[in-house]
C-alpha cells in the first residue's frame, strides 16, 4: 500500500464523539498512518433539525483529546474541501443532473398515506415490504405539470432487478446482497437535501476514498451504496466492517452500561493516551500480544487483517488496569500537571505546600491510583486536619495500652528532631517504640490515624517529610489530647 491510501471519518454532529465512533475514528487514524496515507475528517451535517455546532465541536475536542490527528479536515483545510456536508449541496445537485440525464432516476410523488397502504397491501399478500416502482414510468408531461404544480416528490434510484450485490470484505470476507431485496433508493429527499447514502458516495468519490473502515452495523448500507457508485460509474473503494464494542452483557453497548462520551471519560480521569491503547485493542490485537503500546508502535504494528470479526467487550476494569499502568510510568512533574485540574478541587489546596513537595506528595499515590480524580479522596488529608477517625483503626489503636501518654511523649521525640527526612523519622520511631516496649506496627498506626485520621496512606515516613515538622506535630498533639480525653 502506498500514498494513494485515503481514508475517512464521517461523523453526523447530532451528539458527543462516543465509544464506537472514537474506536472507528483510531483504526482509520492507524490504517493511514502504518499505509503513510491520509487520514480525512467530514462533519455529515445534513440532519438540519438534529445537527447542532456544539456537538461538531465536541467531536473536534474529543479527537484532539485522544491525540488523533487529521491531514483533511475542519480546522485543516485540504484540497477536496469543503468538508461539511451542508457546505457541499451544489456538488450533490451535480451529481443527481448526471444521474437525471443518463435515466439512472425518477421523479416519485408518493406520499407517506401512499407508501403506508401500499405496504400495508404488502404485508396481507405476504409480499417483501417495498416500493412497487409505480412511479418509474410516469411521462415526462405529467412529471412537469406535477412539478410545476408544487406537488412534493423525491427523487429515486432505479435499483436494477436480480443483480448479486456483492464485495470482499477486508474485516469479514465475501459478503453479497440480492438487490431484489433493496428499495429504489431513495437518494434525493422532498427538501432537496440528499439521502445518507447518495451524500456518502458522493462526498466519497470526490475525496478519492480508497478504503471505507466503517463499524459493521452499516453492512446493510452497503450494497445501496456500491449500487450508487455503479450507476455513477465510480469505482468501489475496498470496504472493512468492523466488530461492534459490547457491554459486559454482551449486548450492544449503551448509556445502561456507563459512560459512552468520550468526553465522559476525560471528565472521569483516564489518561488519553492510555484510553486511547485501550480503544486500539478493542477489537484488535498486535501479532505479538503487547498490550501497553506507543503511537509508533500502534502505526507499527496496525493491519486490517488482525481485525477480530466479533465483538469487543468494553471490560472497565482493562480500562482502569491501563490507565494505571500509563499512571506508574510517568515522572512526579507530569503527574503533578496532569493532576492539577482534580487537586485544585481539593478544599484547602495548595496549602503552604511548595510545587517540589506537592510533586513529591502526588508522587507517594503514583501506585494506588487509577484514574485522576481518585487522587481527591486519597489525597485529602494532606490539606486538612482530620475531621474524624477510622473507627476500626480507632479500636485498634486503643488496645495499645496508655496510647494517649505514648502519642505525647511522640511528639517531644518529634520535637527533637533536627532532621526530618524520612530516613531519620524511620529510624528514630522504631527506636521509640523498642525503648517503650511496644512492636513498630503499634505506634505506626498511633502516628497513621493522628495524621490522616485513615488506617491506609502511602508510606508513613515518605508522608511525614512531605507534610513537614511543623503540620505533623500540630496533629499528633491534637491527637493526644484526643485519646487522652
Amino acid at each position: 500500500m502506498n500514498h494513494e491510501i485515503r481514508v475517512r471519518f464521517a461523523p453526523s454532529p447530532t451528539g458527543n464523539l462516543h465509544v464506537g465512533g472514537a474506536r472507528t475514528a483510531l483504526f482509520n487514524w492507524l490504517f493511514a498512518r502504518h499505509n503513510k496515507g491520509r487520514f480525512i475528517l467530514r462533519i455529515e451535517d445534513t440532519d438540519a433539525e438534529r445537527s447542532k455546532d456544539i456537538y461538531t465541536q465536541a467531536i473536534l475536542s474529543g479527537l484532539q483529546w485522544l491525540g488523533i490527528d487529521w491531514d483533511e479536515g475542519p480546522q485543516v483545510g485540504g484540497d477536496y474541501g469543503p468538508y461539511f456536508q451542508t457546505q457541499r449541496v451544489e456538488l450533490y445537485r451535480q451529481a443527481v443532473d448526471e444521474l437525471l440525464k443518463k435515466g439512472k432516476l425518477y421523479h416519485c410523488f408518493c406520499t407517506p398515506e401512499c407508501l403506508e397502504k401500499m405496504r400495508e397491501e404488502q404485508a396481507e399478500r405476504k409480499l417483501p415490504l417495498k416500493y412497487d416502482g409505480r412511479c418509474r414510468a410516469l411521462p415526462a408531461d405529467e412529471i412537469n405539470r406535477r412539478i410545476s404544480t408544487r406537488e412534493k416528490f423525491v427523487l429515486r434510484l432505479k435499483v436494477p432487478d436480480g443483480e448479486n450485490v456483492q464485495w470482499d470484505d477486508l474485516s469479514k470476507g465475501p459478503l453479497s446482497f440480492s438487490s431484489d431485496l433493496l428499495d429504489d433508493l431513495v437518494v434525493v429527499k422532498s427538501d432537496g437535501l440528499p439521502t445518507y447514502n447518495f451524500a456518502v458516495v458522493v462526498d466519497d468519490t470526490a475525496m478519492k476514498i480508497s478504503h471505507v473502515i466503517r463499524g459493521e452495523d452499516h453492512i446493510s448500507n452497503t450494497p445501496k451504496q456500491i449500487l450508487i457508485y455503479k450507476a455513477m460509474e465510480h469505482p468501489l473503494p475496498f470496504f472493512a466492517h468492523i466488530p461492534m464494542i459490547l457491554g459486559s452483557d454482551r449486548s450492544r453497548l449503551s448509556k445502561r452500561h456507563g459512560a459512552t462520551s468520550v468526553i465522559d471519560y476525560r471528565e472521569m480521569g483516564y489518561e488519553p493516551e492510555a484510553f486511547r491503547n485501550f480503544l486500539a485493542l478493542l477489537g484488535w490485537s498486535p501479532e505479538n500480544g503487547k498490550e501497553i503500546l506507543s503511537p509508533q508502535e500502534m502505526f507499527d504494528f496496525f493491519r486490517i487483517e488482525r481485525i477480530s470479526s466479533h465483538g469487543a467487550i468494553f471490560n472497565i476494569e482493562k480500562l482502569k488496569w491501563m490507565n494505571s499502568e500509563y499512571i506508574k510510568l510517568m515522572s512526579e512533574t507530569t503527574l503533578f500537571e496532569k493532576l492539577k485540574p482534580w487537586l485544585q478541587r481539593v478544599p484547602g489546596f495548595p496549602g503552604t505546600y511548595t510545587d517540589e513537595r506537592l510533586k513529591k506528595m502526588v508522587g507517594l499515590f503514583r501506585e494506588r491510583i487509577k484514574t485522576y480524580d481518585e487522587i481527591m479522596s486519597h489525597i485529602d488529608w494532606f490539606f486538612e486536619d482530620p475531621r474524624e477517625f477510622d473507627a476500626k483503626g480507632l479500636e485498634k489503636v486503643k488496645k495499645t495500652v496508655d496510647c494517649g501518654n505514648l502519642c505525647q511523649a511522640l511528639v517531644l521525640e518529634i520535637e527533637s528532631l533536627a532532621d526530618f527526612s524520612e530516613t531519620a523519622l524511620e529510624q528514630n520511631i522504631r527506636q521509640f517504640a523498642e525503648r517503650n516496649g511496644k512492636k513498630a506496627g503499634e505506634i505506626i498506626s498511633i502516628v497513621r490515624l493522628g495524621l490522616s485520621g485513615k488506617t491506609a496512606t502511602p508510606g508513613l515516613f515518605e508522608s511525614m517529610a512531605v507534610l513537614g515538622k511543623d503540620l505533623c506535630l500540630a496533629r499528633l498533639r491534637k491527637f493526644a489530647d484526643f485519646l487522652t480525653t
